[in-house]
This record gives C-alpha cells, sequence and structure tokens, in this order.
C-alpha cells in the first residue's frame, strides 16, 4: 500500500469518485504513481452519477464478446454529430470513439464484467456494451482494484478552493487542510446539484416562471460544481452552455436526487406527448429512443410550468420497459384528461386531430417505419398509431437532469487550459470537460465513454508528469 506519507503529498492527487475519476487513479497508479483521492460524497454514496450508469456505448468494426454486428467509427460520429447539431470538437470526439473500442479488456482487468443487453424498446445491442450490476458494480469493482493498487482514498472530502499559479496545481483545500501533490486530475462532476446556479443559468421565463425550480435531479447532491466555478473564477478556458446538459423527462413523481434509470418513462415514441394545456408540442417519433431520448427534459423545460404528459393506449403496453411506478389508469381519454387534470376539450382536440392525421403503415418499433401523420403540427414522422384501445395511460414527467455541460476546455491530453495555455500538471475528464464533446443532446452510453477516455488520459498524463518532477528532483539532488 502507498505509505502514509505519500498519502500527505502524493505524486498524483484525484478530485471526484466517480468513473471518470476512478479510471485516472488506475491509471496513474499502474504507471507507478503515488495517488490519492478525494470523494465528497460518504463511502456508501460514492462514485456520483456513474453509480445509475448501466452501458458503455462502442466502437466495433465487426461481432465483439457482448456486441453484435458492427458499429463503425463513422456511424458513431454520425450519431453524435446529429445529437450535437455539430456543437462538439471533432478531434476529441473521434478520440473518444477510437477509445470505446479498446478499453473493454482493461476494464474487465479491474474487475469490471458486462452482459448481453436486456430486451426492451432501447435496441442497443449493437452499439452498447451493458455492465454486469450496473454502474454500482462497474465502481464498486474500481474501488476494489484502486485500493489493490495502493491508491489512499477519502471520503466526506469535498475540496473547496485550489491553490494555482500561473496555470499550475500547487495545492487542494479540504475545509482548513491543505493538501499537496506534484500533478492533480479533477474529476468532481458538474453543477446540477447546485439550485442556485441552475437557476442563474436558466433564468426567468415569459411566464415569470423560474423553470429550474422545477428540475429534478437524476443523480448525485453531490455534484455542486464548487470546483467548477472557483477554476472558472481563476481565468480558466471554458467551453460550453450553462443551459445544455443531459436532461431526460422523467417521471414527475421521482425523488429530487438520485432517482437514475428507474424514473425513465419509456412510452414516449409509442405515443404523444402534452403540455399542461392539453396540447402537443414536438415529433414523438422523430428518431430511435436511444438518439432522442435525452432531448426530452428540455422540451419539458420549455413548457408551461415545466411539466407534460405522455399518453398512450393498450397497444403500447409491452413494447417499453415498464416504469417503475404506474401511470395513471382510465377507461376513456375524456376520463384520463381528467384524472391528469388537463383541460379536457383541449385534450380530445389534440388527440382527435392526431388520430385523424394518422398514415398506419407497417408498424415497426425496431426501426424508422412508415407510420406518419399528414396535416398536423407537429408532425410525428414514425411509429404513429391512432391511441383508441382502452385502458388508457397518461404519465406526469419532468425535466431531469443527469449532468450538465459546461465545463473545462481541454485538448486531447486532457490538460486544463489558461488563456489557451496547457496546464503543465492540472487535468481535468469527466462531466468537468464533457461539454468538449456534448455542446448540446446525448445519445445513449456516450457519457462513460468519455469519462472512460478522458478519465485514463488524465491518469496517465497525470502520472507522467509527476515522475517527470520527481525524476528531475532525484537528478538535482
Amino acid at each position: 500500500m502507498t505509505s502514509q506519507a505519500n498519502a500527505k503529498n502524493p505524486d498524483v492527487l484525484v478530485i471526484g469518485g466517480g468513473n471518470a475519476a476512478l479510471c485516472a487513479a488506475l491509471m496513474a497508479a499502474e504507471a507507478g504513481a503515488s495517488v490519492l483521492m478525494l470523494e465528497a460524497a460518504p463511502r456508501e454514496w460514492r462514485g456520483g452519477n456513474s453509480g445509475h450508469t448501466r452501458n458503455l456505448r462502442c466502437m466495433h468494426d465487426a461481432p465483439q464478446d457482448v456486441l453484435v454486428e458492427a458499429y463503425p467509427e463513422e456511424e458513431y460520429w454520425q450519431d453524435l454529430l446529429k445529437v450535437t447539431g455539430g456543437i462538439t470538437n471533432e478531434k476529441l470526439a473521434r478520440l473518444v470513439i477510437r477509445a470505446s473500442s479498446t478499453c473493454r479488456d482493461w476494464m474487465r482487468k479491474h474487475g469490471v464484467h458486462f452482459q448481453p443487453p436486456l430486451s426492451g424498446t432501447l435496441h442497443v445491442a449493437r452499439t452498447n456494451a451493458f455492465f454486469m450490476g450496473g454502474g454500482k458494480a462497474l465502481v464498486n469493482a474500481y474501488y476494489r482494484s484502486a485500493e489493490k493498487l495502493g491508491v489512499q482514498i477519502r471520503y466526506n472530502a469535498p475540496v473547496d478552493k485550489l491553490d494555482i499559479q500561473e496555470g499550475r496545481f500547487v495545492a487542494a483545500y479540504v475545509g482548513g487542510e491543505r493538501i499537496t501533490a506534484k500533478t492533480c486530475v479533477l474529476a468532481a462532476g458538474g453543477f446540477e446539484s447546485n439550485r442556485e446556479w441552475l437557476r442563474e443559468a436558466w433564468g426567468q421565463n415569459e411566464r415569470g416562471e423560474w423553470p429550474a425550480d422545477n428540475f429534478l435531479i437524476r443523480g448525485t447532491q453531490y455534484n455542486q460544481g464548487v470546483l467548477l466555478k472557483h477554476l472558472l473564477a481563476q481565468g480558466a478556458d471554458s467551453i460550453g452552455d450553462p443551459t445544455q446538459a443531459h436532461m431526460v423527462a422523467i417521471d414527475a413523481r421521482a425523488p429530487l436526487y438520485d432517482g437514475g434509470i428507474c424514473t425513465r418513462i419509456d412510452c414516449v415514441s409509442l405515443g404523444v406527448v402534452v403540455n399542461r394545456d392539453g396540447q402537443r408540442f414536438y415529433d414523438e417519433g422523430e428518431d430511435f429512443w436511444p438518439k432522442r431520448y435525452a432531448i426530452w427534459g428540455r422540451l419539458v423545460a420549455q413548457q408551461p410550468g415545466q411539466i407534460g404528459y405522455s399518453i398512450i393506449d393498450a397497444k403500447a403496453i409491452g413494447r417499453f420497459m415498464p416504469p417503475v411506478f404506474a401511470g395513471v389508469q382510465a377507461n376513456t381519454l375524456p376520463e384520463l384528461a381528467q384524472k391528469l387534470g388537463l383541460p379536457a376539450d383541449t385534450f380530445m382536440k389534440t388527440l382527435n386531430d392526431y388520430n385523424h392525421a394518422c398514415r398506419i403503415g407497417t408498424f415497426d418499433h425496431t426501426r424508422l417505419d412508415d407510420c406518419h401523420t399528414e396535416g398536423v403540427t407537429p408532425a410525428k414522422t414514425h411509429w404513429a398509431r391512432t391511441i383508441d384501445t382502452g385502458p388508457f395511460y397518461g404519465y406526469a414527467l419532468r425535466p431531469g437532469i443527469t449532468f450538465t455541460y459546461l465545463g473545462l476546455k481541454t485538448d486531447d491530453t486532457a490538460a486544463v487550459r489558461f488563456n489557451d495555455i496547457p496546464s503543465d500538471n492540472l487535468f481535468v475528464a469527466g462531466e468537468m470537460m464533457s461539454g468538449n464533446v456534448l455542446g448540446k443532446g446525448y445519445t445513449a452510453g456516450v457519457g462513460m465513454s468519455i469519462g472512460t477516455a478522458f478519465g485514463r488520459i488524465a491518469g496517465t498524463q497525470a502520472a507522467h508528469a509527476a515522475l517527470l518532477t520527481k525524476g528531475a528532483r532525484h537528478a538535482n539532488a
């Protein structure tokens, strides 16, 4: 194990406790550096948002273990380009894509197991490798491996500020305690749990509402963005829009924090979504759910009261992952409107207009089929079927933030930059830099791809810089 002396003055300090931080710590330790990890959460809540993850989006040119068919680099890139609307750094995005094809053996070496994906409507057997036991099992495996490699881990250790001099890391502060290290990796997450910052970013809308007041946080309550705000105030180069995030429409009954995957409502593409005025507001059949599910939180956030309602009929049952909480059920559509507290006249006009507009061809939820609407706005471009078979179901939706995209600008070395000059001993990984790749939008599993790729790069770079420093000092001794 690493000595206590090294724990107080390690070669590499890793700030954070999720996937990116763990990948950095493991790589640095494997490179021969002494490593100290500071996790803000208590041990039982360690791992941040990574504990809620399920899979990793992986490039592959041919079938590989748990992945079927092929998912080549160019297709992965085009998927990312589409969901981000081009707001991405192609060089860094392709770096992540290529890294996703080769990281699984390394992950297995550190105790991560993969399984074939579960059936359902996500259709990701070709693109995503699922973790056996989910993200919590992955996090626990990495912590076990880190401890075996001698990584010192401290819980309940939120870092308040950093001592940075001329773009170089000098020390970190946990309360009044000063911790020095030769190099540092920042992997402390976004600011999605900081309600005041969200409120500031989203502001007040034309209806006089503060949208952020109605947001739910899908993951950890410990991602307050303290270090991100601190670094930006110290002149670190930033990237990203503070209102952009991985934001999903989730069950309105979800808890404020840590609802995770079980709060997802996956039937949007099988029915229609209306706002509190009973009106549709977006194409529910635009694309496959893994590519489009993460736009719906933002769409709901823009609606009155930041609430929406997913409406389906009996034909949709069995075609999507069942939510944890049962939907509101009714035998007729007017009864459903009444139970949901929606204006019945507007609701029925919306549903009747939609039903009359449906042009049903060959329904197939596994492909972009020819079932669409004509003469109604917004259109539903695929999987449009009439909602006419009772019982009917409704699910109230709220915006659920997974992580924010405002972060620190970096390059392929994962170095933090000040006035466009890369630091030689301060690196960043995970949510704190995801905005370099994700300007907006999301596609399933890419967050873990970014965290894994840049966590490994940051850990390697930090260890290399630390050991170079140590070697220079020994040579001069």
